[in-house]
């Protein structure tokens, strides 16, 4: 891991050590998160090809104070991929804002450090990207949730081959929870529109569309499956030059 978000996760830390004073009586939460995914669509892109890709994952919330880090190994379900396995470090933290108005603002604003473990130093191994995740979830009538989060990525040396690879991708949400008869949670109804920004040398243009269908199903107090299913209309050749790409997503939830 760089020397700077080492620092950023020491401050982060120290600053945690002071709140938590005042939060002696809330626990410390872990959660485990192992994801398979039939495609990954990583803003649109097919970072697999057409293999499948797993996902591993821990969350330490720091006793409720809002700030928390997230470890993610990423890796495809077959051989061909050993380049695009990474690593993610990325401290988070996520509050509301004006809770009790229309307005409520719901945000989980994030820095990751990106490891390519296959890559030599100078082929990009290293990666920065800034996460700003917005949801109002109040705002809009009939029970439909808007949402918004903008990626900010970049080398994070100077001396790699892709230092100009620097961008934005704009992701427009809107979701809905629609309760269904034997479901122990609802339905979730989701769409996304994104706009490219100049990321990893694409075009400054919108780049897909995707619908999808997701539940979280309750197999213990500790443990539950989350399963989607997805459907993308790319609408830029430079994100995928498949036009139509249907996915799923399975995923296991562990919260100690």
């Amino acid at each position: 891991m760089g020397r700077r978000v080492l620092l950023a996760i020491a401050v982060l830390l120290s600053s945690v050590s002071v709140v938590c004073a005042e939060e002696e009586k809330k626990e410390l939460g872990v959660t485990f998160d192992l994801t398979y995914t039939s495609k990954w669509l990583s803003k649109g892109i097919e970072a697999y090809g057409s293999k499948g890709g797993l996902f591993k994952s821990i969350d330490v919330d720091f006793w409720g104070t809002g700030w928390g880090v997230r470890v993610t190994h990423r890796n495809a379900t077959s051989s061909g991929f050993v380049d695009s396995q990474r690593i993610d470090y990325q401290p988070y933290y996520k509050g509301s804002l004006f809770n009790d108005t229309r307005y409520l603002t719901q945000f989980d604003i994030s820095v990751a450090y990106e490891s390519y473990t296959g890559l030599s130093r100078h082929k990009a191994n290293t990666t920065y990207e800034w996460v700003y995740a917005f949801s109002w979830p109040k705002l809009l009538p009939y029970g439909l949730i808007p949402g918004y989060i903008a990626h900010y990525e970049y080398p994070a040396s100077s001396g790699e081959i892709n230092r100009k690879n620097t961008g934005w991708v704009h992701r427009f949400l809107l979701s809905y929870n629609m309760k269904v008869a034997n479901l122990q949670n609802p339905l979730k109804l989701s769409t996304e529109i994104a706009y490219y920004d100049g990321l990893a040398n694409r075009v400054s243009d919108w780049g897909y569309f995707t619908a999808g269908l997701s539940t979280k199903l309750d197999i213990n107090k500790n443990l539950a499956f989350v399963p989607g299913v997805y459907h993308q209309l790319t609408m830029d050749e430079s994100i995928s030059k498949h036009k139509d790409i249907t996915y799923t997503m399975l995923s296991l939830k562990y919260v100690f």
